[in-house]
Protein backbone atom coordinates (compact mmCIF):
# COMPACT_ATOMS: atom_id res chain seq x y z
CA UNK A 1 0.00 0.00 0.00
CA UNK A 2 1.51 3.38 -1.01
CA UNK A 3 1.73 5.57 1.89
CA UNK A 4 1.77 9.40 2.15
CA UNK A 5 1.05 10.22 -1.38
CA UNK A 6 0.81 14.34 -2.31
CA UNK A 7 -2.32 14.03 -4.66
CA UNK A 8 -2.98 17.52 -6.89
CA UNK A 9 -6.39 17.03 -8.15
CA UNK A 10 -7.25 19.58 -11.00
CA UNK A 11 -11.03 19.71 -12.11
CA UNK A 12 -13.65 22.02 -12.42
CA UNK A 13 -16.18 19.96 -11.10
CA UNK A 14 -17.11 20.02 -8.01
CA UNK A 15 -19.30 16.57 -7.63
CA UNK A 16 -16.09 14.73 -9.55
CA UNK A 17 -13.39 16.25 -7.30
CA UNK A 18 -15.35 15.20 -4.05
CA UNK A 19 -15.86 11.86 -5.78
CA UNK A 20 -11.77 11.77 -6.76
CA UNK A 21 -11.18 13.00 -3.14
CA UNK A 22 -13.66 10.22 -1.50
CA UNK A 23 -11.79 7.26 -3.71
CA UNK A 24 -8.17 8.57 -2.90
CA UNK A 25 -8.89 8.82 0.65
CA UNK A 26 -10.39 5.54 1.10
CA UNK A 27 -8.18 3.56 -1.27
CA UNK A 28 -4.59 5.22 0.00
CA UNK A 29 -3.24 5.57 3.14
CA UNK A 30 -3.88 9.36 3.99
CA UNK A 31 -2.79 10.83 1.25
CA UNK A 32 -1.87 14.32 0.94
CA UNK A 33 -4.78 15.88 -1.85
CA UNK A 34 -4.74 19.28 -3.29
CA UNK A 35 -7.25 20.67 -4.95
CA UNK A 36 -7.36 23.15 -8.06
CA UNK A 37 -10.73 24.30 -10.26
CA UNK A 38 -8.54 26.37 -12.24
CA UNK A 39 -5.29 26.26 -14.10
CA UNK A 40 -4.12 29.64 -12.15
CA UNK A 41 -5.22 27.68 -9.10
CA UNK A 42 -3.04 24.97 -10.36
CA UNK A 43 -0.06 26.84 -11.23
CA UNK A 44 -0.27 27.96 -7.50
CA UNK A 45 -0.27 24.82 -6.17
CA UNK A 46 2.29 23.09 -8.06
CA UNK A 47 4.32 26.19 -7.61
CA UNK A 48 4.14 25.74 -3.31
CA UNK A 49 4.11 21.68 -3.56
CA UNK A 50 7.11 20.76 -6.37
CA UNK A 51 7.33 17.57 -4.18
CA UNK A 52 4.17 16.61 -5.09
CA UNK A 53 3.77 12.83 -6.83
CA UNK A 54 0.78 12.76 -8.75
CA UNK A 55 -1.12 14.98 -10.96
CA UNK A 56 -4.61 14.13 -11.53
CA UNK A 57 -5.36 16.35 -14.52
CA UNK A 58 -8.80 16.91 -16.35
CA UNK A 59 -8.28 18.51 -20.00
CA UNK A 60 -10.64 20.72 -19.64
CA UNK A 61 -9.89 22.09 -17.27
CA UNK A 62 -11.05 26.59 -17.39
CA UNK A 63 -7.62 27.92 -19.49
CA UNK A 64 -5.90 24.87 -19.81
CA UNK A 65 -6.29 25.16 -24.26
CA UNK A 66 -6.47 21.65 -24.30
CA UNK A 67 -3.23 19.80 -24.38
CA UNK A 68 -1.28 22.73 -23.76
CA UNK A 69 -1.52 22.88 -19.70
CA UNK A 70 -0.37 19.31 -19.68
CA UNK A 71 2.51 20.14 -22.24
CA UNK A 72 3.45 22.85 -19.96
CA UNK A 73 3.77 20.91 -16.47
CA UNK A 74 5.26 17.70 -18.17
CA UNK A 75 8.30 20.31 -19.15
CA UNK A 76 8.68 22.46 -15.85
CA UNK A 77 8.21 19.35 -13.64
CA UNK A 78 8.71 16.61 -15.20
CA UNK A 79 9.39 14.31 -11.63
CA UNK A 80 5.65 14.50 -11.19
CA UNK A 81 3.64 11.43 -12.76
CA UNK A 82 0.33 13.03 -15.09
CA UNK A 83 -2.50 11.18 -15.17
CA UNK A 84 -5.16 12.93 -17.29
CA UNK A 85 -9.08 12.12 -16.60
CA UNK A 86 -11.08 12.67 -18.95
CA UNK A 87 -14.38 12.48 -20.24
CA UNK A 88 -12.98 12.43 -24.16
CA UNK A 89 -11.97 8.89 -24.25
CA UNK A 90 -11.37 7.83 -27.71
CA UNK A 91 -8.32 6.29 -29.04
CA UNK A 92 -7.05 9.67 -30.62
CA UNK A 93 -7.58 11.77 -27.25
CA UNK A 94 -5.56 8.68 -25.70
CA UNK A 95 -2.94 8.73 -27.70
CA UNK A 96 -1.71 12.28 -27.85
CA UNK A 97 -2.20 12.51 -24.16
CA UNK A 98 0.45 9.70 -23.87
CA UNK A 99 2.10 11.27 -26.60
CA UNK A 100 2.49 14.68 -24.56
CA UNK A 101 4.00 13.30 -21.52
CA UNK A 102 0.70 11.56 -19.56
CA UNK A 103 1.85 8.50 -17.40
CA UNK A 104 -1.43 7.83 -17.85
CA UNK A 105 -5.24 8.20 -19.08
CA UNK A 106 -7.69 7.34 -16.85
CA UNK A 107 -11.97 7.67 -18.78
CA UNK A 108 -14.13 9.37 -16.19
CA UNK A 109 -16.52 6.56 -16.78
CA UNK A 110 -13.75 4.29 -15.16
CA UNK A 111 -15.04 2.39 -11.93
CA UNK A 112 -13.04 3.14 -8.99
CA UNK A 113 -11.49 -0.01 -9.24
CA UNK A 114 -9.70 0.77 -12.59
CA UNK A 115 -9.09 4.24 -10.94
CA UNK A 116 -6.88 3.30 -8.23
CA UNK A 117 -5.42 -0.31 -10.70
CA UNK A 118 -4.38 3.04 -13.01
CA UNK A 119 -2.73 5.39 -10.27
CA UNK A 120 -1.51 2.41 -8.49
CA UNK A 121 0.37 1.45 -11.69
CA UNK A 122 1.49 4.92 -12.77
CA UNK A 123 3.34 5.06 -9.02
CA UNK A 124 5.17 2.34 -9.79
CA UNK A 125 6.13 3.43 -12.73
CA UNK A 126 4.53 2.11 -15.16
CA UNK A 127 1.95 3.64 -17.66
CA UNK A 128 -1.54 3.22 -17.99
CA UNK A 129 -4.31 3.61 -21.01
CA UNK A 130 -7.59 2.16 -20.73
CA UNK A 131 -8.35 -1.17 -21.94
CA UNK A 132 -9.05 -1.33 -25.96
CA UNK A 133 -5.97 1.54 -25.75
CA UNK A 134 -2.78 -0.52 -25.20
CA UNK A 135 -2.13 -0.26 -28.96
CA UNK A 136 -1.64 3.39 -29.85
CA UNK A 137 1.63 3.41 -32.39
CA UNK A 138 -0.40 4.27 -35.44
CA UNK A 139 -1.22 7.49 -33.26
CA UNK A 140 1.44 10.26 -34.07
CA UNK A 141 1.98 13.90 -33.57
CA UNK A 142 1.27 16.15 -36.06
CA UNK A 143 4.78 18.33 -37.00
CA UNK A 144 3.01 22.09 -35.31
CA UNK A 145 2.16 19.29 -32.58
CA UNK A 146 5.74 18.69 -31.84
CA UNK A 147 7.25 21.88 -32.05
CA UNK A 148 4.79 23.83 -29.88
CA UNK A 149 5.58 20.66 -27.34
CA UNK A 150 9.28 21.50 -28.05
CA UNK A 151 8.84 25.17 -26.85
CA UNK A 152 10.20 25.53 -23.13
CA UNK A 153 8.65 25.82 -20.31
CA UNK A 154 8.73 29.25 -19.99
CA UNK A 155 8.16 30.13 -24.06
CA UNK A 156 5.28 27.50 -23.68
CA UNK A 157 3.94 29.79 -20.89
CA UNK A 158 3.96 33.11 -22.67
CA UNK A 159 2.87 31.31 -25.64
CA UNK A 160 -0.70 30.10 -23.51
CA UNK A 161 -0.72 34.10 -22.20
CA UNK A 162 -0.91 35.01 -25.99
CA UNK A 163 -3.99 32.92 -26.09
CA UNK A 164 -5.26 34.49 -22.71
CA UNK A 165 -5.22 37.92 -25.09
CA UNK A 166 -2.91 39.02 -22.02
CA UNK A 167 -0.98 42.07 -23.61
CA UNK A 168 3.35 42.11 -23.48
CA UNK A 169 3.15 44.35 -20.38
CA UNK A 170 0.88 42.29 -18.53
CA UNK A 171 2.99 39.13 -19.34
CA UNK A 172 6.19 41.33 -17.79
CA UNK A 173 4.42 41.68 -14.80
CA UNK A 174 2.45 38.44 -14.09
CA UNK A 175 6.01 36.54 -15.08
CA UNK A 176 8.56 39.85 -13.60
CA UNK A 177 10.21 39.65 -16.76
CA UNK A 178 10.85 43.31 -18.94
CA UNK A 179 8.47 43.97 -21.84
CA UNK A 180 11.95 43.47 -24.05
CA UNK A 181 12.39 40.15 -22.50
CA UNK A 182 9.08 39.26 -23.42
CA UNK A 183 9.55 40.36 -26.92
CA UNK A 184 12.64 38.15 -26.88
CA UNK A 185 10.61 35.29 -25.78
CA UNK A 186 8.45 36.03 -28.40
CA UNK A 187 10.93 36.07 -31.55
CA UNK A 188 11.75 32.99 -30.47
CA UNK A 189 8.51 31.37 -29.97
CA UNK A 190 7.70 32.86 -33.67
CA UNK A 191 10.83 31.44 -35.25
CA UNK A 192 10.63 27.86 -33.32
CA UNK A 193 6.83 27.47 -34.52
CA UNK A 194 7.80 29.05 -38.30
CA UNK A 195 5.40 31.79 -37.60
CA UNK A 196 5.21 35.98 -37.65
CA UNK A 197 2.77 37.19 -35.43
CA UNK A 198 1.09 36.17 -32.10
CA UNK A 199 -2.03 35.99 -33.94
CA UNK A 200 -0.42 33.17 -35.83
CA UNK A 201 1.39 31.56 -32.80
CA UNK A 202 -2.17 31.06 -30.73
CA UNK A 203 -3.77 29.93 -34.27
CA UNK A 204 -1.05 27.07 -34.52
CA UNK A 205 -1.55 26.33 -30.77
CA UNK A 206 -5.08 25.38 -31.08
CA UNK A 207 -3.64 22.20 -33.08
CA UNK A 208 -3.36 21.04 -28.91
CA UNK A 209 -7.06 22.16 -28.58
CA UNK A 210 -9.20 18.97 -28.19
CA UNK A 211 -12.09 20.38 -30.75
CA UNK A 212 -9.08 21.87 -32.60
CA UNK A 213 -11.09 25.11 -33.57
CA UNK A 214 -9.02 27.65 -34.97
CA UNK A 215 -8.97 30.28 -32.74
CA UNK A 216 -10.43 33.57 -34.28
CA UNK A 217 -10.09 36.50 -31.48
CA UNK A 218 -7.67 39.30 -32.05
CA UNK A 219 -4.05 39.58 -30.37
CA UNK A 220 -1.51 41.79 -30.12
CA UNK A 221 1.03 41.51 -32.70
CA UNK A 222 4.96 41.74 -31.20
Amino acid sequence: MLQQLKIIIADDHPLFRQALVNTLTTQFDQPMLFEAETVTALDEILTQHQDADLLLLDLNIPNAHGFNTLVNIRNSYPHIGIVVISGQEDKVTVGKAMSFGAAGFIPKSSSVELMVKAINAVMAGRQWTPPGCEDLSAITLDSMSSKIASLSPRQHKILMMFADGLLNKQIAYELGLSEATIKAHASAIFLKLGVHTRTQAVIAMSQLYLDKTPLTAEVEQV
